[in-house]
């Protein structure tokens, strides 16, 4: 019978030759485990590269949208703003957001009406002178020649007439010269009682009749030279009516001349009109989009002037996703690429698609481009900005606004 001291150096020996046999295995399992591990690496990495080579990604993007900057196009005093007017309080478009005193381009808009309707009835006298003018001018001409072919007429029957009286005259001073001749004869008989004293008193009568009447005649002939005179003066000036109404064509030409000056004038009084207008409803500033005010600098009593920016609008229906993407991904980047978008501030993924690709890389827009002719050349991998446009449908409450930082990963396969 074993005692017990020898029961437990069997034991050990037991043990012992059991701790032999297991170390092997225990070596064996360990690099079959490494082999299977590095294998399911080698595995999961090969994977995760045929994935991720079918999408390019950066964190270089951003919300991006459009700012409306509001000024005023006229110099005035604001008199009004809205009571929604306040900095990140949404407005709709065509609100009243302001309006400036009013009452100075009143006062222009209804002095250049006034002066309008003046023109306006300059345009129209203007406009009946012309028809006037033209009948006038040429019936004067009309009438100047026909008074002058009856001046010249009047001449030559004066002419005629002096030619009578001449006539008359020579005849009258040869019956004046006979009777006068019997008259002295007579009064040689009568002296001597051979002629009675009635005899001799009826040639007497005659010879002075026969006076009387080549005076008279002479006074025609004198008379007949003065209507000649006369008649030749009235052809005279009937020759200077028809030189002044030969101006009928430059008159007429005067009054349409007139006539498109009037019409200038008025078009230009229109014109003042319109302006007038335009700066009177240039008081009144209205929302041009549906946004969110921001940056607004204006108070009621500012007095604002051309070009000052007063407030700035943007519209948050209207953003997208600007990503700037390493030069070397745009190889197969091309528009209409599906591009999944985390947004960093609320933790979810959109969907959207590239609209465009840049025209050139961000620096060469920057104030001071860069000049590689310069000799200090170190070559830089440029970024070029990518315009994302979120899917419809993706956020319909308008969270997303403009500087919000996103990842953009599009998948170029």
């Amino acid at each position: 019978m074993a005692t017990p001291a020898r029961l437990e150096e069997v034991e050990k020996i037991a043990s012992a030759d059991n701790d032999k046999e297991a170390m092997p295995r225990a070596k064996v399992s360990k690099t079959v485990l490494a082999i299977v591990l590095a294998g399911v690496a080698i595995v999961g990495s090969l994977g995760y590269w045929l994935h991720a080579r079918h999408f390019e990604s950066t964190d270089d993007a951003q919300v991006d949208g459009h700012f409306a900057q509001l000024s005023t196009r006229v110099t005035g005093t604001v008199t009004y703003v809205n009571p929604v007017v306040e900095n990140d309080r949404f407005v709709s478009a065509g609100t009243l957001l302001l309006e400036l005193d009013p009452r100075d381009y009143e006062a222009e808009l209804e002095h250049a009406k006034a002066t309008l309707e003046t023109k306006e009835a300059r345009f129209h006298a203007a406009e009946l002178q012309v028809p006037i003018t033209d009948a006038s001018a040429f019936s004067q001409l009309h009438l100047a020649e026909a008074t002058r072919e009856e001046a010249v007429a009047s001449v030559a029957a004066a002419e005629a007439d002096l030619t009578a009286a001449q006539h008359r005259v020579q005849q009258d001073q040869a019956v004046a010269d006979r009777a006068e001749r019997d008259r002295v004869r007579y009064a040689a008989l009568v002296e001597k009682r051979e002629i009675s004293r009635s005899y001799y008193d009826a040639r007497s009568t005659e010879a002075m009749a026969s006076a009387q009447t080549l005076d008279s005649d002479r006074a025609a002939v004198a008379a007949a030279e003065q209507k000649i005179a006369q008649a030749r003066s009235m052809v005279t000036q009937r020759e200077a009516q028809i030189a002044n109404a030969r101006t009928a064509p430059q008159q007429a030409s005067d009054a349409r001349a007139q006539l498109e000056s009037a019409k200038g004038e008025l078009d230009q009084a229109r014109a003042d009109v319109r302006t007038a207008e335009l700066n009177l409803s240039y008081t009144k500033i209205y929302a041009p989009v549906s946004g969110v005010v921001g940056h607004k600098t204006v108070e009621l009593g500012h007095r604002v002037e051309p070009g000052q920016t007063l407030l700035t609008v943007v519209p948050v229906d209207d953003v997208w996703i600007t990503a700037n993407f390493k030069e070397i991904q745009l190889r197969r980047m091309n528009p209409g690429q599906p591009v999944n978008i985390h947004v960093d501030t609320f933790g979810r993924n959109y969907q959207g698609t590239i609209e465009n690709m840049a025209g050139a890389s961000g620096p060469l827009f920057s104030l001071f481009p860069p000049e590689n002719a310069s000799g200090n050349y170190v070559k830089i991998v440029q970024r070029f900005p990518i315009r994302i446009r979120i899917d419809q449908g993706q956020d319909p409450q308008h969270q997303l606004r403009p500087g919000m930082s996103v990842e953009a990963k599009v998948r170029v396969r």
